[in-house]
């Protein structure tokens, strides 16, 4: 199991590089900045979608599973970009979006056409009841999960847009199909696999109304769609059809997912899959208002979650690691400090603390420099089809004002991981020599990878050493890990054991010097890595991070 020891590094080429000067990342882009990937040291790259999409949802609607959409680039220069990434050791795993396709699918398009084409059941229809839609659920865009078709006068399941009708699993074919697919990419050479929303394959057949909460006017479809009946079938399915015939990486994305579920999923024995994506630490401020809020996380809550999902999974199954992805906001400026005095401390110290944890850890990209959040001030400036709706929404309901919706957007939409990559000082922070897609991140003339290559001190250089440490150190990747100072609202610490030798880790997640005995004693074992020079008995400064070795 080769990417227990790897360094996953997510690319969401919208926003990566452009090499053609019309504004969107592409392919090519990403072929020219593999030497800076290699540099950094990391073993695999997670592609987001680059499939042939309308781009409803960012490329996550998939008219085309086997071509590449025309904004990234052709098969060519895809095959190229693959080859590349091999030359230099780097691994690439492909997003996998198999819960829904594009309505503008082949399949969508003959299945909308009568109800009795052969692709009727590729996707799942439903009729209506007493002229309304067949239940109550809401889907994860706004507005009801059903759209009604007037042609045939049934209604499509959608759990995200109207423009992604989920496809409908029971049916065999569906099954087939997929699987077919997965082989032909994994037959070009792929590595691996991150599988979006996986854990919505399978459906409560009995499509129930859900429980209206919080004033929505629609029910969670979570019950009756998270973890369903035969997710755990299907995954065993699709293991002895396609994924234990390659060496692969894969990871679910797996909404709703518990630690009993996360069991089976990510089990040892291999039969599903390698490890799992939860969301219960990037949650932890969802309120009246679902994820849309200001609220900042309480150490001690973080604390569990993570302390939780470490000790509960060892021996049982495999952790992912990750503070952000192209769905959640900047880690330094969710769990750190992004302002200029703690930004570059705050970002090292989060890195400390999830790559010395046990897992596989996901660098996304830009968080190798310390890419903070945008801020966008005007809902124009957002791009984001949930950021819009969810304005749209709170608007039209009027349940929050608007100056209260854009601070909550400011520190939780998904563009502020989407902004483009920040390569130099150059105009556009040297993405593209084009208008970019969305407004680029103003702060690239301090925070820019050109800048951080040439600074011995700088976060890419922290990161670098992190990796190596990974390649160089078994206990960061088969120590059993405890948790420390468990009450403690202030240090995040814990150790990691592998026979005779202990990790510590602590981490100082405010802005202030805190007491610590934990290192009072380091002189005794070998300081791997720390983001101060100078250390002070007794206490942590100011986020600081320190593992020592004890042997």
């Amino acid at each position: 199991m080769w990417w227990k020891n790897s360094v996953v590094y997510q690319i969401y080429p919208r926003s990566f590089a452009d090499s053609n000067g019309d504004g969107i990342g592409d392919l090519n882009g990403i072929t020219a900045h593999l030497d800076y990937l290699q540099k950094l040291g990391v073993d695999v790259v997670w592609l987001s979608p680059v499939y042939q999409s309308p781009n409803d949802d960012n490329g996550y609607d998939i008219s085309d599973y086997q071509n590449i959409m025309q904004e990234f680039g052709t098969m060519e220069e895809f095959d190229r970009m693959l080859a590349e990434m091999h030359k230099r050791g780097i691994r690439l795993v492909m997003d996998l979006v198999v819960n829904h396709t594009s309505d503008e699918h082949a399949w969508f398009i003959e299945s909308k056409k009568s109800k009795e084409n052969p692709y009727r059941d590729f996707y799942i229809w439903r009729e209506g009841k007493d002229g309304k839609e067949p239940n109550n659920w809401g889907a994860c865009f706004g507005g009801s999960t059903w759209e009604y078709d007037r042609e045939t006068d049934m209604y499509y399941l959608h759990c995200f847009s109207k423009k992604q009708p989920d496809l409908n699993w029971e049916n065999k074919a569906v099954r087939n199909n997929i699987y077919e697919m997965m082989c032909w990419w994994c037959e070009k050479g792929i590595d691996g696999f991150r599988m979006d929303v996986i854990s919505m394959i399978s459906k409560e057949q009995s499509y129930p109304n859900g429980e209206i909460h919080g004033g929505s006017s629609y029910a969670d479809f979570g019950p009756f769609v998270c973890n369903g009946p035969r997710v755990h079938e299907y995954l065993q399915e699709m293991n002895r059809e396609v994924l234990s015939k390659y060496n692969l990486l894969t990871v679910g994305e797996t909404a709703g997912v518990t630690i009993e579920e996360a069991k089976k999923y990510a089990n040892l024995d291999g039969t599903e899959l390698g490890m799992v994506f939860q969301f219960e630490h990037v949650d932890l401020t969802v309120g009246e208002f679902g994820k849309w809020t200001d609220e900042r996380f309480c150490l001690k809550d973080l604390r569990e979650v993570l302390n939780k999902w470490q000790t509960e999974l060892e021996g049982k199954a495999w952790n992912s690691l990750y503070w952000s992805n192209h769905d959640q906001p900047r880690a330094v400026s969710r769990f750190g400090n992004d302002g200029p005095m703690y930004r570059k401390l705050s970002a090292k110290m989060l890195a400390t603390c999830l790559h010395m944890m046990k897992g596989t850890p996901y660098i996304y990209q830009g968080e190798e420099i310390g890419m903070t959040n945008a801020y966008f001030e005007k809902i124009e400036e957002y791009r984001d089809i949930e950021s819009i709706h969810a304005f749209e929404d709170a608007m039209e309901r009027n349940i929050m004002a608007e100056e209260d919706m854009i601070s909550a957007l400011k520190v939780i939409s998904r563009d502020n991981a989407r902004t483009p990559m920040q390569w130099n000082r150059s105009r556009h922070a040297g993405f593209t020599t084009g208008t970019p897609w969305i407004g680029i991140n103003q702060n690239y003339l301090q925070i820019n990878a050109e800048d951080a290559l040439q600074d011995a001190d700088s976060i890419f250089y922290y990161y670098q050493k992190l990796i190596a440490l990974r390649k160089q150190y078994n206990i960061v990747v088969d120590g059993i890990f405890y948790g420390l100072l468990e009450d403690d609202d202030k240090i995040y610490a814990y150790e990691r054991i592998l026979g005779n030798q202990k990790l510590v880790v602590g981490c100082n997640f405010t802005d202030k010097k805190v007491d610590c005995t934990l290192f009072d004693n380091a002189e005794e074992g070998e300081e791997l890595i720390s983001n101060y020079k100078h250390h002070k008995k007794g206490i942590l400064k100011p986020y600081e991070a320190r593992v020592i070795l004890f042997s």
